[in-house]
């Protein structure tokens, strides 16, 4: 059973080592657990629904309050404090596009708004409902999971939009085939979600972003049926693909999405090399990308969050033989670690492995072999459940992340880690920030920060020291010419600094296009475009 207050299954949990607790403690200072709201009392003020009667939808309360938040801090905080807001007026659970394609129906003849959902993983508020005085309807595409159609010698799979990662791989398993799309949410977030979201997985250098894998399907809108045929390429206008990648289901519901597979790789392996410091490895890193050299992951960690992670990883042993080991090799405390993956056939990923490290080598890195990696490997998808653990021990967890080309990136990243430091230096608290490189291109790449600052008995206070803090780095992004997201969508957290990279005339074509597509203001108002001020607009 999924947590209502938290991430993931309310069984699994990621204990806080004594030495990590003590690390946070001495950079940040020790944190200070606070009590958490009850689920009863959460429930008992759900208020009435403002929806008609209608048989696909539930209105029980608990049903609501699952579907309320998803995953950002705000959500967190308002779970956690039990301030939860605004609720959706029931749930849908259709089993077919003919269900929602009523549901769609239905909302137009009651003037209800709709929020599709998928695993409920948003970090920016794609599937939160909105103050107004029209009834919201959320609808839980996660019956519509199952392999439809597969075709093996074009190498296309058909499923429903709300299926998950783990159960999408599973369906392609016994076919020896995979989609290969590994985000860090991949328990919980949906197919459906990823391409509304234009999602990014780990080993997106080798798989592809979901826009490459995205190849065509099936949309419903308030207006009617769009069906995208899975054309491997095609002149013909303007690729309808890219009206739905990233609309955050302002355009219409995916129910049915067909994607590019590939067989199972012969050998996967994941490897840490070590160096000097940062502007050393984003040379490697650039010049690997840069070189095409086949590997299917790169994510560069800074001098910070190299400590920090090896910390918080519980390996007390380790990390001190691998301390004591890179400090007789001259690796001081501004080293930096690489993960690098190679997936494929034994000969490819082989070659790459080679190539990679010379070029390692070549920059004054470290090789040091799979021992890290599988210790990545193992934990990846676990991970977040650490922000349970933080939380509990008083201790609040966020991340954000851009893309800037390869000479922006240095500036940017020290930016970004600035303007978070700074945010809530009044308060006369601390803010621990780090980053990496997680995915890399010929031209740029992205950097992915991580933060984590003291609770304060106040949820509210809390809040506020958040909203300083995201304020901060996005101007910072936005001041560097970064992309406001290179991989978490834009919902309600990134709306206010779209504009600032769509420019005017690009806001007006996205406005145009949800007019067109739902001319009565029905699905997921408020995300990636401004609502309308009155709601019945």
């Amino acid at each position: 059973m999924k947590r209502w207050n938290g991430w993931g299954h309310i069984n699994t949990t990621y204990p806080l080592p004594e030495s990590a607790a003590a690390y946070l403690a001495n950079l940040i200072g020790p944190g200070t657990a606070y009590p958490d709201a009850a689920l009863e009392p959460v429930l008992a003020a759900v208020p009435p629904s403002r929806l008609a009667e209608q048989p696909l939808i539930t209105t029980d309360p608990a049903e609501r309050l699952y579907h309320a938040r998803g995953q950002s801090l705000p959500d967190w905080i308002a779970l956690r404090s039990g301030r939860i807001g605004v609720f959706p007026d029931g749930v849908a659970y259709p089993t077919s596009a003919a269900e929602v394609r009523d549901l769609l129906q239905f909302a137009r003849q009651t003037e209800a708004q709709i929020i599709p959902y998928g695993g409920g993983t948003s970090v920016v508020g794609h599937i939160n409902p909105q103050p107004g005085d029209r009834p919201v309807l959320t609808i839980d595409l996660g019956r519509l999971n199952q392999l439809e159609n597969l075709d093996q010698t074009s190498r296309l799979a058909t499923f429903g939009a709300g299926v998950s990662g783990p159960h999408l791989e599973a369906q392609l398993q016994p076919f020896n085939l995979t989609l290969g799309h590994f985000p860090q949410s991949f328990e919980y977030s949906t197919l459906g979600g990823w391409i509304v979201t234009r999602s990014s997985g780990q080993q997106s250098y080798h798989y592809g972003r979901i826009e490459a894998l995205f190849a065509g399907g099936q949309i419903e809108t308030p207006l009617d049926t769009l069906l995208i045929e899975p054309h491997p390429a095609s002149a013909a206008g303007p690729d309808l693909r890219e009206m739905i990648l990233g609309s955050e289901g302002r355009l219409g519901i995916i129910t049915q999405a067909t994607v590019r597979v590939r067989p199972l790789p012969e050998r996967e392996s994941f490897q840490a090399a070590f160096f000097h410091n940062w502007a050393s490895g984003i040379k490697a890193v650039r010049e690997i990308a840069q070189a095409a050299v086949p590997v299917s992951m790169l994510r560069l960690s800074n001098a910070q969050e190299t400590e920090t992670t090896l910390i918080l990883s519980g390996k007390d042993q380790l990390v001190a033989w691998a301390d004591r080991g890179l400090r007789l090799l001259r690796f001081g405390p501004e080293r930096c670690l690489l993960m690098f993956g190679v997936t494929g056939d034994n000969r490819l990923t082989k070659t790459a492995e080679k190539m990679a490290k010379a070029i390692i080598r070549a920059n004054g890195g470290l090789p040091t072999g799979s021992a890290i990696g599988r210790l990545w490997q193992k934990s990846r998808f676990h991970t977040p459940y650490l922000r349970n653990t933080l939380w509990e021990q008083g201790y609040a967890i966020d991340t954000l992340e851009t893309a800037v080309a390869w000479n922006a990136v240095p500036d940017t990243a020290t930016a970004i880690l600035a303007a978070l430091e700074n945010a809530i230096a009044d308060t006369g608290e601390r803010v621990l920030a780090f980053a990496h490189l997680s995915h890399v291109y010929n031209d740029g790449a992205s950097i992915y920060v991580t933060y984590l600052f003291r609770r304060t008995a106040d949820p509210e206070e809390t809040l506020h020291r958040w909203q300083l803090m995201k304020s901060a780095a996005s101007q910072a992004v936005v001041a560097h010419q970064g992309t406001i997201s290179h991989q978490h969508g834009v919902g309600l957290d990134h709306a206010p600094y779209l504009a600032a990279e769509k420019g005017k005339l690009g806001m007006e074509w996205l406005a145009a296009m949800g007019r067109t597509a739902d001319p009565d203001r029905l699905l997921n108002p408020g995300k990636l475009l401004p609502a309308p001020t009155n709601s019945h607009e």
